[in-house]
């Protein structure tokens, strides 16, 4: 085998000494075959591979470059030393000259060492290139030999089963160790007070403008009002699949526009009644020609989808809040932020003597059909003057309070109909009558026994209660009932949110 033939060279010459086919056959049709792939090939046909490249990584990768490094310094030192002697010995010459030679000896004095310094400083200019020469031998020496000794070497089986285990143990103490300093978190969180998030609104405007459609009975109308849509952020703790919230603010929004955004979000009753979820979109007010809707069934429709958003995130807000006091009332101490909050529902839901049982049996949900109802009747179906002015869906009485005065009131009466601000405030005084008021009790009474029997809370089984909301009495809860069963408003008992978190029934 021939000599200083690089490590690929040997291992050709092995694969023409063995007469390996396969290693002639790729040479033969001039294909190029990798160091790795000739290896494997020779491996495969029990042919030794040469031990050239297994020496020491020391030896190999540092003593030798760091000894021919030497070498060029020491040649340099020589050199260097051997210039400055013979300086020396001139300029000692030359002074010893100047002694003996009174006439002539102190020119040739000066002119021999203007002669020898030159000859110093150029000799001293062309060491500089050797220098770089040779330290640059030395880096790239290091390099070549350091990888490729890590390329080359090979590890040994018995150390490469140290190294796994060593690895697994560690992985193994870092697993023990987060396990055990969550559990101990945990442990800590638990005794830790409960935090109450408050909702906040920030919400951004964004400009949206919708095309108005035509009705047969009108000639051509304007073209599409621009809008502000206010987007909240979202709330934290939620699922990812949430929907964006929308408000939709006083811009006195055509019904026909209304319409067209309920298309565009695919805002249909049927899936709503088939999914149980309805989409977060609060309306601030009813639009002013709603009642110039000819389809009954269309106007109807149109009103149960602007109210059913709001009853739903009202009945969510009354849920979580029944929540939160069972676990309070379930603790055996109560933090100073948990008894402040406490005090504030006890004012809410007007509840004397802190009476926490009476507490629990004022906070409940109003069911959704029975809010419907009271809606539909008491605005007509969203059309009525105290809706259109006042946002007063469910015609709530105020005798201090800012209202609209009644047409047809008699003398003797001196009430008003409640004004509000936006829907939604109409709706959450509406829950906050019939959760308090001293005429609902009985409402109130039998909400708490089904709920005690944990059984689902419908509006049919709760409307004969009502009576004293309006003069008629029995005859008002029959209208309620029958308004109930015509339109099918049971199936959105169980309605939710789509970005509400699911919750579980709660168990008394």
């Amino acid at each position: 085998m021939k000599k200083n033939l690089s490590y690929r060279d040997k291992l050709l010459e092995l694969g023409r000494i063995y007469k390996i086919s396969e290693i002639q056959n790729y040479i033969k049709r001039k294909k190029s075959l990798t160091t790795q792939q000739i290896e494997l090939i020779l491996k495969k046909n029990n042919v030794p591979i040469p031990k050239d490249f297994n020496v020491s990584f020391f030896k190999k990768s540092i003593s030798n470059p760091i000894s021919k490094a030497g070498k060029e310094v020491s040649g340099l030192y020589t050199d260097t030393t051997e210039g400055v002697e013979k300086f020396l010995k001139r300029t000692k010459r030359d002074a010893s000259g100047l002694y003996d030679d009174t006439t002539g000896g102190v020119g040739n004095f000066f002119v021999s060492s203007w002669r020898t310094m030159g000859n110093i400083g150029i000799g001293i200019l062309n060491t500089f290139p050797k220098l770089f020469k040779t330290i640059g031998a030395f880096v790239s020496n290091a390099f070549v030999e350091t990888f490729s000794s890590f390329y080359n070497s090979t590890i040994e089986q018995s150390q490469a089963n140290k190294l796994v285990k060593g690895f697994g143990i560690v992985v193994c103490v870092c697993a023990i160790g987060v396990i055990f300093i969550t559990l101990k978190q945990n442990y800590i969180d638990d005794g830790k007070p409960l935090m109450v998030q408050i909702e906040k609104e920030k919400p951004q405007k964004i400009e949206k403008q919708k095309q108005v459609k035509k009705e047969p009975e009108k000639k051509t109308q304007k073209k599409a009002e621009q809008k502000q849509v206010k987007k909240p952020e979202p709330k934290k703790e939620k699922s990812p699949s949430q929907v964006t919230e929308l408000v939709l603010p006083n811009l006195n929004i055509k019904t026909e526009t209304v319409l067209s955004l309920f298309e565009d979000v695919e805002y249909d009753l049927k899936t709503v009644r088939y999914q149980k979820k309805v989409k977060p979109i609060y309306f601030t007010q009813f639009p002013k020609d709603l009642d110039e809707i000819k389809d009954t069934k269309l106007k109807k429709e149109t009103f149960i989808k602007i109210v059913l958003p709001l009853v739903v995130a009202e009945n969510d807000k009354i849920l979580d809040d029944k929540i939160k006091l069972k676990k309070i009332t379930s603790k055996k101490i109560t933090t100073d932020k948990e008894k402040s909050w406490l005090r504030l529902k006890l004012r809410e839901y007007k509840v004397k003597n802190s009476d926490i049982s009476e507490l629990d049996k004022r906070m409940d949900i109003i069911p959704v059909s029975i809010a419907l109802a009271q809606a539909a009747k008491e605005s007509g179906w969203g059309t009525s003057r105290f809706a259109l002015e006042g946002n007063a869906i469910f015609g709530q009485w105020t005798w201090t309070g800012q209202g609209i005065e009644p047409l047809n009131k008699g003398k003797n009466e001196g009430h008003k109909i409640l004004r509000f601000p936006i829907l939604r405030a109409s709706v959450k005084a509406y829950k906050n009558n019939l959760n308090t008021h001293k005429g609902y009790s009985e409402f109130r009474e039998k909400r708490h026994s089904i709920r005690k029997r944990n059984k689902n809370i419908k509006g049919l089984d709760l409307t004969d209660t009502l009576d004293r909301y309006a003069q008629t009495g029995k005859e008002y809860t029959d209208i309620l009932e029958q308004i109930i069963k015509q339109n099918n408003l049971s199936d959105f008992e169980t309605v939710q949110l789509t970005n509400s978190v699911v919750k579980k029934d709660i168990q008394l």
